[in-house]
């Protein structure tokens, strides 16, 4: 059964960086499309970033493009998210979440609303302050 650990959250001030990271069991993790989510209080969880099995795709939500970069290493079943130039409006709980049979070209082409994703982590609080 596919487990998805993050970590790496904190409080950090406005213009820092945070990485997150999620480790995954599984022996099929190269497969999976990986991707973060974030849920402000108050308010619906939304995408930000998403990546494919082999990270040669990936997307971003317009409010991240540019700040954030995510990665993964397959060799250590664990995908990553770089944040830079961090806003107090990024703080939330990130999840990270796994898509099991991603159709071909669905990272960077199709949607990410969340009920894609088979497995979602636990989640990782960001806390920025101004």
């Amino acid at each position: 059964q596919v487990q998805l650990v993050e970590s790496g959250g904190g409080l950090v001030q406005a213009g820092g960086s945070l990485r997150l990271s999620c480790a995954a069991s599984g022996r099929t993790f190269s497969s999976y499309a990986m991707g973060w989510f974030r849920q402000a209080a108050g308010k619906e969880r939304e995408f930000v970033a998403a990546i494919s099995g082999t990270g040669d795709s990936t997307n971003y939500a317009d409010s991240v493009k540019g700040r954030f970069t995510i990665s993964r290493d397959n060799a250590r079943n664990a995908v990553y998210l770089q944040m830079n130039s961090l806003k107090p409006e990024d703080t939330a709980v990130y999840y990270c979440a796994a898509r099991f049979h991603p159709p071909p070209g669905s990272v960077g082409g199709g949607q990410h609303t969340g009920a894609e994703y088979d497995k979602w982590g636990q989640g990782t609080q960001v806390t920025v302050s101004s």
